[in-house]
């Protein structure tokens, strides 16, 4: 009798632990999170001035601010984690991380991966060159050398007329390098270029190629952080802290749709 006594507490002992261990990633809110208590996100900390990395590796700048604004509506820690950017998807499809908030551009072939949120930023690619080049529309670029980040929505605006296309791991990199020579282009986002002009990277900006809208990525089955995400988003818009980092970084407010 007593020995099946002990049997049946340590069953209910075994039943217990690995309950525990099934719901560790779960808080209390109905979030799965990557560790409890903090909202685990990445970015690329190679996009200035979205994110840059300073010499102790911590990030900073807009899509960093963005992040911590977000944290702090869900009650959470931030946690920030650098990657490369044409991975970023993948760890948070996988649950390495819990978000990106890096400048994803919402698009068909992401959203089979994950979840985004309401955008909260808008931009759109531009066409950058040196200031010696002739070049002014997407069809000047036929055939020519066309150099991008990798991991963006931009290589395949590229190769609509070129397939001549080089891939960097970051924007800033690949304007640095048409400055001094190389490639006949670089396709990116039109507010990296204007940073990186403001900088004293001697290029200059062509045609712009259409509107986009960046969005917070989350794991498809993590449908109750998105909903928490989003109303995040919408408070932070309401009270102006979205415009208030955008206007720090940018002088200007890019969280509002130009075209509403």
């Amino acid at each position: 009798m007593k020995k099946g006594f002990v049997l049946f507490f340590s069953l209910l002992l075994v039943i217990g632990v690995l309950s525990a261990c099934g719901s560790e990633k779960s808080s209390s809110s109905g979030m799965k999170l990557v560790e409890e208590g903090k909202f685990t996100f990445a970015s690329s900390g190679e996009y200035n001035p979205f994110s840059v990395t300073d010499g102790n590796g911590v990030m900073t700048g807009f899509d960093i601010e963005v992040a911590e604004a977000i944290a702090k509506e869900l009650g959470l820690e931030p946690e920030q984690k650098r990657f490369k950017f044409n991975s970023i998807v993948e760890g948070v499809k996988t649950g390495r991380f819990d978000a990106a908030v890096a400048s994803h551009t919402i698009t068909d072939e992401r959203a089979e991966h994950v979840n985004f949120s309401t955008p909260y930023y808008y931009s759109g690619p531009q066409i950058f060159v040196r200031p010696d080049s002739n070049i002014g529309s997407l069809e000047d670029l036929k055939d020519l050398e066309v150099a991008v980040s990798k991991g963006s929505t931009y290589a395949k605006t590229a190769e609509e007329v070129t397939k001549n296309v080089i891939q960097y791991d970051s924007d800033v990199t690949a304007l640095e390098a048409l400055a001094i020579g190389k490639h006949d282009a670089v396709i990116t986002d039109f507010l990296t270029g204007k940073e990186a002009i403001g900088n004293g990277v001697e290029i200059v900006g062509k045609d712009i190629l259409g509107l986009s809208e960046q969005a917070i990525a989350v794991a498809k089955d993590n449908e109750e952080l998105l909903k928490k995400v989003n109303e995040a988003l919408e408070k932070l818009r309401k009270d102006g802290t979205l415009k208030k980092i955008s206007e720090k970084y940018f002088k200007e407010d890019i969280t509002t749709n130009p075209e509403e």
